[in-house]
């Protein structure tokens, strides 16, 4: 099930083409002292239109800054990045990043906090007010619309990250560990939601987790990266109808297929 890079690429050798976006080679390194640390290395990967991808690796590897390249919050030092056949200098402006800290203003309520994209990007209307509205109902957040982000749980919070992030109207959404700092139950129900809305809205997703059973349930295909430097180590389709369940047969051979893959990566992380 799991590919070598390198055959990977090898089969797809177009990777900027009839794809929502693809990313290859990209490589990133930082200053230090006199030298630098390498820390993406030839990353190459992409996504159909509509498709649910995750992202996993090592703590510290590289992903977090992956998502930072992609979102043009930082320049990568090589590679091409091309979003619907188009080569670009980033995604800037083109694709929509939530953080696991959601980056609620405290002075601003949270239909105001949620409403931000739109008003920045000056679509801001009643149509997107209506908009907010609904999904603040489907996310339970109908009563707190008036409430500012100190009155509210971190899942609350998050939920209302996750309408910002879709009132963006942009058609790839980059979500870095959006629910790691949520306890399990909450995480659970915040899945559930991502993909019900998914399912409606059909963007296309690209998950960073650490989690490997969070990937399983909600992916259509899984990354791995190797410790860092980052690069693709393989690649492996979720080919089980949703809604998964942790205990199914088939569910339990992926997580130990990737939990195998990833053990070698992580015992480099730490070495």
């Amino acid at each position: 099930m799991l590919e070598k890079s390198e055959e990977f690429i090898k089969r797809e050798p177009n990777l900027s083409k009839g794809h929502k976006f693809s990313l290859r080679e990209i490589t990133k390194s930082f200053p230090k002292g006199n030298s630098s640390i390498l820390i993406l290395r030839n990353v190459s990967l992409f996504a159909r239109h509509g498709e649910f991808i995750s992202i996993l690796g090592p703590s510290g590897c590289g992903k977090s800054t992956l998502f930072n390249v992609l979102a043009g919050l930082i320049k990568r030092d090589g590679g091409i990045i091309s979003i619907d056949d188009r080569t670009v200098d980033s995604g800037l402006g083109e694709v929509a990043y939530m953080q696991q800290k959601d980056l609620l203003f405290p002075w601003r309520t949270l239909k105001r906090n949620i409403l931000l994209g739109p008003e920045i990007s000056g679509d801001y209307q009643e149509a997107a007010e209506r908009e907010a509205e609904q999904l603040m109902v489907r996310v339970g957040l109908k009563d707190f619309e008036k409430n500012y982000p100190a009155e509210l749980s971190v899942g609350m919070r998050q939920r209302a990250a996750l309408v910002r992030t879709l009132l963006s109207h942009k058609d790839i959404l980059l979500l870095d560990e959006p629910f790691g700092a949520l306890d399990a139950m909450t995480r659970s129900v915040m899945q559930r939601l991502l993909l019900e809305l998914w399912a409606d809205y059909r963007k296309t997703v690209l998950l960073v987790t650490h989690d490997v059973e969070e990937a399983l349930l909600l992916s259509d295909r899984i990354y791995i990266l190797t410790a860092r430097p980052a690069s693709v180590k393989g690649q492996i389709a979720v080919n089980i109808p949703r809604p998964r369940k942790v205990i199914d047969s088939r569910f339990v051979h992926f997580k130990a297929t990737l939990l195998d893959s990833l053990e070698g990566e992580i015992e480099r992380a730490f070495a």
